[in-house]
């Protein structure tokens, strides 16, 4: 399988290499813009450059299937679960500034600040 994709991938290049061997430079009597003459040699490389990616054979091939019969059975008894108590509650103090108003008799309200923390 590997000869007949060879020799055919070496005909395939020796048709090329003939046909670019012939091949003419363009002139102004061919009638084509350089746009179209620009747009036929993009579209051309696509089509060679795909056909020779579609020739050649994947990169990597699929692993041979194997049969590994189940590991035999194992008489064990698993370890006991002992389960630990959960941990003691961390209690943490949080403290704030809170502002508030008073009444003071004679003069108004005054705005006082006090620490609070729970």
């Amino acid at each position: 399988m590997t000869t007949i994709r060879f020799v055919s991938g070496t005909a395939a290049a020796l048709v090329l290499a003939g046909a670019l061997a012939n091949a003419q430079p363009a002139t102004a009597g061919d009638r084509l813009s350089p746009g179209a003459a620009a747009a036929i040699g993009v579209l051309g490389g696509l089509a060679v450059g795909g056909a020779i990616a579609a020739s050649q054979p994947p990169a990597y091939y699929p692993p041979a299937r194997v049969y590994a019969p189940p590991p035999p059975p194992v008489a064990y008894e698993p370890a006991p679960l002992y389960y630990a108590p959960p941990p003691q509650p961390v209690y943490v103090q949080r403290c704030f500034v809170e502002g508030y108003s008073e009444w003071v008799p004679g003069w108004g309200w005054q705005p006082r600040r006090r620490e609070v923390c729970r």
